[in-house]
C-alpha cells in the first residue's frame, strides 16, 4: 500500500475566484478544484467567499507538487490587483466563469451560475 501511495499522482490547484460584482478577487489552493469551486458557489464556507460573494472561477493552474502550489498561491496573493487582472486576462480575456457549466447536471442551487 505504501508503494501504491508513492506511485499515485497528486494534483494541486491554485485558483482565482471573482465576486459576482467583479470587484473582489479571492486566491486559493486546493487538491480538488471541482469540490472547492462548488464550496465557493454554494457558499459552504464562511469568510471571504460569503462576505464578498466570490463565486466565479476566472483563473486556475495546477502542479503535482504541493510546495509549488503553496508558493504560487502566496506569490499571487502578494501581487497588486493590476497584475492579478493582467494574469487572468492572459488566460481568460473575457473574465468568464470557467466553471459555469460544471454543476449543470447536479440540479443544485449554485451562485454565479
Amino acid at each position: 500500500t505504501a508503494r501504491w501511495n508513492r506511485m499515485r499522482e497528486h494534483h494541486y490547484y491554485y485558483y482565482i475566484m471573482q465576486s459576482s460584482s467583479r470587484r473582489a478577487l479571492y486566491i486559493g489552493m486546493t487538491n480538488n478544484l471541482h469540490r472547492r469551486v462548488f464550496q465557493h458557489k454554494t457558499q459552504e464556507c464562511d469568510g471571504f467567499t460569503g462576505a464578498y460573494d466570490a463565486v466565479r472561477l476566472v483563473y486556475w493552474e495546477n502542479t503535482d507538487e504541493v510546495h509549488k502550489a503553496i508558493a504560487r498561491e502566496k506569490q499571487l496573493k502578494n501581487w497588486r490587483r493590476e497584475k492579478k487582472l493582467w494574469l487572468i486576462a492572459r488566460m481568460n480575456p473575457k473574465f468568464q466563469d470557467l466553471a459555469s457549466d460544471w454543476y449543470a447536471n447536479e440540479n443544485l442551487k449554485v451562485r454565479g451560475a
